[in-house]
C-alpha cells in the first residue's frame, strides 16, 4: 500500500486525489499549479511567476516526504502555451540548479483554475523500500 502525503506548505488537492504517494522508495506528486498554499488562489503574474509558485509547491511536498528537488529523477511541465517555454525553462533551471533530471514538456489546451503551467515529479525517497 502506498504512503500518502499531505503538507499544508502546498496547496490541498482540488480532487479526489493525493498530493503524493510513496511506494518502491519513490515519491509520485501530483501535478501542481501555481496556487498559493494559503489562500488557495492562483499567483498573479506571469509564467516565471507561476512556474516559481509550482516548484516551490512541489519542494513542499518532497520534503514532507523526506525527498529533495535534488533527489528528483522524472518531470513532467504541461503549458498552455509553448510560446512560454523558455521563461519556464530559465526558472526551471534555476530551481534545479545543477541537477538535471530528464524531462518532457507537453501543450495542452487548459489547465485547472486557468493556470498557465502544471508540473509534476518522481523523485527517490530517503529510506522507502
Amino acid at each position: 500500500m502506498p504512503r500518502l502525503v499531505s503538507t499544508g506548505g502546498a496547496p490541498k488537492a482540488i480532487g479526489p486525489y493525493s498530493q503524493a504517494a510513496c511506494a518502491s522508495g519513490f515519491i509520485f506528486t501530483a501535478g501542481q499549479v501555481a496556487l498559493d498554499p494559503s489562500t488557495g488562489e492562483l499567483v498573479a503574474g506571469g509564467i516565471a511567476d507561476q512556474t516559481a509558485r509550482a516548484l516551490e509547491n512541489l519542494r513542499a511536498i518532497l520534503t514532507a516526504a523526506g525527498s529533495s528537488p535534488s533527489q528528483v529523477v522524472k518531470t513532467t511541465v504541461f503549458l498552455v502555451d509553448m510560446a512560454d517555454f523558455a521563461a519556464m525553462n530559465e526558472v526551471y533551471g534555476r530551481f534545479f540548479g545543477e541537477h538535471r533530471p530528464a524531462r518532457s514538456t507537453v501543450a495542452v489546451a487548459a489547465l485547472p483554475r486557468g493556470a498557465q503551467v502544471e508540473i509534476e515529479v518522481i523523485a527517490t525517497v530517503n529510506g522507502e523500500r
